[in-house]
């Protein structure tokens, strides 16, 4: 079998797996917030559910994008039982949390890694904003966001910083410690977030495992990069806007 019909499969195995998640994910939002009749686990971690951090993303004039991942193992396929786990989000008008402006819950399937996704709105324009996630009796540490100045004015300055190919593998990412120094309102990633190759020796940094080809060692491949503690630092300073190239899936 040539590997350009070993990718193919690999894409119809990973095409079904993903139509599988949206099809019970699907159940979930059908089923409401609350989600009766499924059990939602509220446990207690023997170890930092939020070891991949938070993240904030795609925002504009009155909503933001939150992000994070339930991983207390997040090198051994995440450390998670697969049961659906109950998420609460607070995003507040100060990094103290005396003001909460807007909060809420998610879930965290097993389906999607137990990640969560959550899109806020109802924000006002061009500010800053602080966020954060609660499991069972854990809580994330504390990220930084903002809103976009409304479309119809012109700002004084827009301070961004654009970020692409970061290989884990060939250089370490001191490139966020410089960032996370000057005052960014935004990230642009052009993409190659990830590399997917086999982990080679006698280089900076290895990549785990093989060559990426199916859903668990893509889950795998990413939380090795945001266990960088620079990458992850940064993404909890200011939204990112992140946009793919080839190396997320393959090269070329």
């Amino acid at each position: 079998m040539s590997r350009t019909d070993q990718r193919l499969r690999q894409f119809q195995q990973s095409r079904r797996q993903m139509i599988l998640a949206g099809a019970s994910m699907a159940a979930v939002c059908v089923l409401g917030r609350h989600v009766q009749g499924i059990p939602l686990r509220r446990s207690a971690f023997a170890s930092d559910p939020f070891s991949l951090g938070v993240a904030s993303g795609d925002p504009d004039s009155s909503s933001v994008a939150l992000w994070t991942r339930l991983a207390p193992s997040p090198m051994d396929g995440g450390g998670m039982t697969p049961e659906i786990f109950e998420v609460q989000w607070e995003v507040a008008d100060d990094d103290g949390f005396r003001t909460i402006v807007q909060s809420g819950k998610a879930l965290a399937t097993p389906q999607l890694g137990h990640s969560v996704h959550v899109e806020v709105g109802g924000l006002k324009p061009d500010r800053w904003y602080w966020y954060r996630f609660h499991c069972g009796d854990a809580t994330s540490r504390i990220g930084r966001t903002r809103t976009m100045p409304p479309a119809t004015t012109l700002p004084a300055q827009l301070r961004f910083a654009f970020a692409s190919c970061q290989h884990y593998e060939t250089g370490l990412f001191t490139a966020y410690e410089h960032m996370a120094k000057e005052p960014l309102d935004l990230v642009l990633h052009l993409g190659d977030y990830i590399y997917e190759y086999e982990g080679k020796d006698e280089r900076v940094r290895k990549h785990a495992g093989r060559e990426i080809v199916a859903l668990d060692d893509y889950r795998t491949r990413y939380a090795q990069y945001r266990l960088d503690t620079h990458l992850q630092n940064m993404h909890a300073i200011c939204p990112w806007a992140v946009v793919w190239d080839d190396h997320e899936f393959d090269n070329n």
